[in-house]
């Protein structure tokens, strides 16, 4: 089953050193991750919504939080269990908070 793990962090809290790299996870998680990337800032988000006819732009993320989506990651797992270890494995998940969510099947 595919999961999207998000990355969440405050940008103000720094990882430590002697933590896991990325690098690492990434050579850990081989063959499970499908796809990911990193997030540009929220700042360069916009968010859109519709009201009737009208679109509505607003520059910047939908919520004011400290935690930011930085990234996602799209795993297959054989389950949730499987999907939760890798992403308690997840460098941010340190200082961080890593989202998993199954991805619908109809």
């Amino acid at each position: 089953m595919k999961y999207m793990l998000l990355i969440c962090v405050d940008d103000t809290i720094e990882p430590t050193a002697g933590d896991p790299t990325i690098e690492q996870w990434l050579a850990e998680v081989d063959g499970v991750r499908l796809d990911g990337s990193q997030l540009r800032s929220a700042q360069d988000a916009t968010t859109v919504r519709r009201r009737g006819d009208e679109v509505l732009l607003t520059d910047g993320p939908f919520a004011e939080t400290k935690e930011q989506i930085v990234g996602y990651d799209v795993v297959d797992c054989a389950d949730l269990d499987e999907a939760i270890r890798i992403a308690s494995r997840h460098p941010c998940a340190r200082f961080g908070s890593v989202e998993v969510r199954p991805f619908f099947t109809g």
